[in-house]
């Protein structure tokens, strides 16, 4: 699928239009009704919100324009802070959407990036990531039918709980058969076995259905709901991953229904299971050195995806370091911004580009790799390669090229960063990358880049791809040998600038929604 019909395919996964196109009757056989189903069983109650509860229900009951002084009246009198904010907005999400709307299951995967990029802004300033994340779920759960369109709640686990602890992996497989089905009510019936299981083993259960297709979303998402069900604790673990469940279900029916052939994974992953014996791999520890990653992060960007996939699962079987062969990955997904061109439909390297999407996909299957056992963690990362590689490699030079070097005419940093700051400012993705290509290589610190990029990222609207890439982008440097760090950074400078300006329907002319608000409630600089 191209771009434009890719984005209406997932918008209408979020929106549950199929029922209405097919039919109530022929939807239910297809497993769709069943996503919005549980709201009328007897079986279920209200999900438990425990001390979030009142501040889930505000953000849930008020409108956006009429939330974010209220909220900073909360913060300034100290009767919540920015942690609790995310964690009620996390399950003010999950109870209205379940992860079956578009908009909705992108504000989710944006709170914990969001939460992260205070730690790098001045007290003050704090706040305005996180309310402008806010303000973006609210507007959605609005126009999604507010507090009374309760999507999740809570499903009783005593009549399908297993006597011992349940098999995880056993539990997974057949997960994946009913996505496939899709059966979201046994899917679901199955994953409230593992209720009180450590997240991990939740997460573990969620990979044969995550790693089922090649779909960023259904791989971020579940990233995301981990690291937010580690954020609110193991009382919320189970509600916050199930949404998993109701994601993947909505895509198998809206493929089903639109006759979609099915990613070739589902024969590539199980074979180079098969042929490398990673079913019970060891992971090794042996780095080969820079000339090895670079040289193998261009056969992952050249493809083709089963070609990239291969090369990942032998690599892994020769007992090359996971961490390593992320590496690789990485920065294979790194050169889908480096390498894209900039004319025509090209010029867009921000939102849900190849290069953003490759790259925040890499990053979600990297950190679940690390606290998974090496089964799902050698398939993780395989199915990261393949994903890769599908998008095609660009057969234009990297950036910044000689040419773009040649606009910059100075080497100092300061003046260096004022260029880049200005090359945003004018969409100039070019000199943007030059000149922080410049500054990297003249050996100064990336936290003052860190810095001129953030102010960007939280006034911009940019899809909010924004904070997830910027939370990428800081995570990848400092996971990437110093011979190739640098192009993370390159990479952000060329996104910030292509996003300046730039609303969800590429208009330019505006920023976030509720920013400018935020920033006078706050009486901070806009």
């Amino acid at each position: 699928m191209g771009p434009h019909s890719r984005r209406k395919f997932l918008d209408n996964v979020g929106r549950g239009m199929l029922m209405t196109g097919l039919g109530a009757s022929l939807a239910l056989d297809l497993g769709v009704g069943n996503a919005f189903s549980k709201e009328n069983s007897p079986e279920n109650t209200a999900l438990p919100l425990g001390t979030h509860a009142d501040l889930v229900r505000l953000l849930q009951e008020t409108p956006a324009d009429k939330l974010q002084p209220l909220l900073v009246d909360k913060l300034s009198r100290g009767e919540t802070d920015l942690q609790k904010l995310i964690s009620a907005a996390a399950l003010a999400n999950a109870e209205i959407f379940g992860g079956h709307d578009y908009v909705g299951f992108h504000t989710a995967m944006a709170m914990l990036p969001a939460l992260g990029l205070k730690e790098l802004l001045p007290t003050e300033r704090q706040p305005l990531p996180i309310l402008k994340v806010i303000y973006r779920n609210a507007q959605q759960i609005q126009q999604f039918g507010g507090a009374s369109k309760k999507t999740l709640q809570e499903l009783h686990e005593a009549e399908h709980a297993a006597e011992n602890a349940p098999d995880t992996n056993a539990v997974g497989l057949k997960i994946r058969e009913a996505t496939r089905t899709p059966d979201l009510s046994k899917a679901e019936n199955l994953f409230v076995t593992l209720k009180g299981q450590p997240s991990e083993k939740m997460l573990e259960a969620l990979q044969p259905a995550v790693q089922d297709e090649i779909d960023v979303h259904r791989f971020v998402f579940a990233y995301r709901t981990y690291g937010l069900s580690k954020l609110l604790g193991h009382e919320f673990a189970h509600t916050l991953l199930r949404q998993c469940l109701g994601y993947c279900v909505d895509v198998e029916s809206n493929m089903i229904a639109r006759k979609y052939p099915f990613s070739a994974i589902r024969t590539v992953l199980p074979k180079l299971i098969d042929q490398y014996k990673l079913a019970s791999v060891v992971f090794g520890k042996r780095d080969p050195g820079d000339a090895w990653v670079d040289a193998t992060s261009l056969a992952i960007y050249n493809g083709p995806a089963d070609r990239a996939a291969d090369v990942v699962a032998a690599a892994l079987a020769d007992g090359v370091n996971p961490e390593v062969v992320g590496e690789a990955i990485s920065l294979a997904s790194n050169l889908l911004i480096l390498r894209q061109g900039q004319g025509g439909n090209e010029w867009r390297t921000h939102g849900d580009s190849r290069g953003v999407h490759s790259s925040d996909a890499t990053n979600a299957w990297r950190n679940m790799a690390r606290v998974m056992e090496p089964q799902h963690a050698a398939s993780g990362l395989i199915v990261a390669a393949y994903h890769s590689a599908r998008h095609g490699a660009f057969p234009t030079p990297a950036y910044p090229t000689a040419e773009h070097r040649a606009l910059i005419k100075t080497t100092d940093p300061v003046a260096l960063l004022n260029e880049a700051d200005d090359a945003v400012r004018h969409n100039d993705q070019a000199r943007a990358a030059a000149a922080i290509q410049l500054y990297g290589e003249g050996g100064h610190a990336p936290a003052a880049v860190l810095e001129r990029m953030l102010k960007f990222t939280i006034s911009e609207d940019g899809r909010l791809h924004g904070e997830k890439y910027f939370h990428t982008v800081a995570e990848e440097y400092r996971t990437t040998r110093e011979a190739f760090r640098w192009r993370q950074m390159v990479a952000l400078a060329r996104v910030t600038a292509s996003s300046f300006g730039y609303d969800r329907q590429d208009k330019h002319g505006t920023r976030a929604p509720g920013y400018e608000e935020a920033c006078r409630l706050l009486r901070v600089e806009v």
